[in-house]
Order: C-alpha cells, then structure tokens, then sequence
C-alpha cells in the first residue's frame, strides 16, 4: 500500500496522556493501512481523506459506509476527500484507493454521532477543570508555605537581634 501510518502506544506514555506516537512507517505490504484522522472535525460535520500520494487524479477511489453484519454500501463520491456530518448513530467509513483496478491502501475513520462528541468534548472540559482545580491547590499551597516560613525566618532574625 501507499501512505504512511502513525503506531500508537496505548499504556506506558510520559506524563497523563492516554495515547503517545511511537513511530511514523510507511504502509508497505498490506493495502490496510488501519484508521485514519479526519483533516477537520467539528460537532456538526468530519472532513476525511483518502490515502494518496500526488497527482490526485492517478487514483481512483472508492467511499464505503461500514455496517456491522452487513455488506458495505459503496458511497457514490469518488474524491479523495469526504465531508460528512453527524447523525444519531457513530458510523464507520471506508476508503480505498485504487489505480489500475488494484486497492493499494485503505484507511477507515469512525464518525461519532452528535451526541456522543458533545459527551467527549464535556469530559474534556472536566478533566481540564479538575486539572485548573489541582494546579491552582498546589498554588495555594506553596504560597501559604513560602509565607510562613518567610514570617518564620523574620521572627528568628529579630529574636536574635533582641538577643544579642
């Protein structure tokens, strides 16, 4: 196949993140080159592309809609990018890319229902919120802290001075 595809690390990445890149290879071999990243994503619509390499036009391409247990229906756009917007369910979307009546790679991306991104996008927005909760503790703490003990160190100075 053509194009090149990201290996993730889903345990074992530095710091909190869930999924860290281990390399960047490109797909040789087998035409599956696994799942893809929409070039835009927004709540209401997901811009995909297919696997190319240019010109563009070399290529022949092929849409399918995924349905589980199901044959894939054949989608009638044949440009190498597809919009689509969100509907009530997340749906699966394939695409091959062909030259001379040959699939030399195919990528798949899942499209997430409305719902379901909105769902996402409030569990980002906790984490980032427990997250501004924890730094802003650490905060408090280390103020309190640097007070005390700059208080401490000026009461030991003038108890010494007295002391003397």
């Amino acid at each position: 196949g053509i194009g090149i595809r990201e290996v993730l690390l889903t345990s074992g990445c530095p710091g909190t993140e869930a999924k860290c890149i281990v390399r960047v290879e490109e797909c040789r071999g087998p035409v599956d080159c696994g799942w893809g990243i929409p070039i835009s994503e927004g709540l209401a619509c997901v811009k995909m592309t297919c696997i190319y390499i240019p010109p563009e036009n070399r290529f022949k391409y092929v849409w399918k809609m995924l349905i589980s247990n199901q044959t894939a229906h054949i989608l009638p756009n044949d440009s190498a990018i597809m919009e689509v917007c969100r509907g009530t369910h997340s749906v699966t979307f394939q695409c091959e890319t062909q030259e001379n009546g040959n699939i030399i790679a195919s990528v798949k991306y899942t499209v997430y229902s409305t719902t379901e991104m909105q769902t996402k996008k409030s569990k980002r927005i906790e984490i980032e919120r427990s997250r501004r909760t924890t730094t802003n503790a650490i905060l408090v703490f280390c103020l309190v802290t640097g007070i005390i003990v700059t208080a401490g160190v000026i009461f030991g100075m003038i108890f010494m001075i007295l002391h003397w």
